[in-house]
């Protein structure tokens, strides 16, 4: 199965790349307005385009499905609201309608616990924003996840708060019961192995997935991936 995955350079997008890897019967093509070193024994092809020309890349290239990565961080975007939703919702917008006009017909967008349209979270509500006007796209199967605390390396990005954050999880993982569940750090691992496991079903509709529809994916991705072997 070919897939797509734009937001190569980011830690999800990292994790899917090695996710595939030994995996024979994924053909990866990544997608990114820069280069990026790429892990040895990667299996994968990375096409470097400017965004304007990826519905071009994707007519070319025409994969069954696409993985979604793509976002920036608050202090990436200056702290600017414009600049941080030309990532976050336009470029994710401008994508996902150029992979339907491409004819992909399957869509993983990696979202956020928490999105909300009606937030009054800015990050949350653009987040909600992007999620609904994805929905009206097009994509025969849509699937979003929303996964809480993403843990895993980010050399390029060190943020102290995050990074306690991320160092505090585990122990405070067990106390967010109930409600607060969905709300659990994960490793973006699991994520990535769940995205992967979703972009190649079949079956049509929207799908919404917290942390645990997400880990229950990543397992049935890992037993796909033990069966087909290296």
């Amino acid at each position: 199965m070919r897939i797509a995955l734009v937001g190569a350079t980011g830690l999800i997008g990292r994790s899917v790349i090695a996710a595939v890897m030994g995996q024979q019967g994924i053909q990866l093509v990544g997608i990114a307005r820069r280069e990026m070193p790429l892990p040895p024994g990667a299996r994968m092809e990375l096409v470097v385009a400017e965004p304007s020309q990826w519905g071009e890349v994707l007519r070319r290239q025409r994969p069954a499905g696409l993985i979604c990565a793509l976002g920036t961080t608050w202090k990436r975007a200056g702290k600017n609201e414009a600049a941080f939703r030309a990532v976050d919702q336009q470029l994710v917008l401008e994508t996902a309608r150029a992979a339907v006009a491409a004819g992909v017909e399957n869509m993983v967008a990696i979202s956020s616990v928490g999105a909300d349209p009606l937030s009054r979270n800015f990050y949350l509500r653009v987040k909600g924003e992007t999620e609904r006007d994805l929905l009206k796209v097009g994509f025969k199967r849509i699937d979003i996840l929303r996964p809480g605390l993403l843990r895993g390396s980010r050399p390029e990005d060190l943020r102290a708060g995050e990074g306690l954050a991320r160092l505090a999880a585990p122990l405070i993982d067990p106390f967010l019961g109930g409600k607060w569940r969905a709300y659990r750090s994960i490793p973006a691992r699991i994520v990535a192995e769940g995205a992967l496991e979703l972009v190649a079903r079949k079956a049509a509709g929207r799908f919404f997935h917290d942390n645990d529809s997400i880990r229950r994916a990543a397992r049935d991705w890992e037993k796909r991936a033990a069966l087909a072997g290296p």
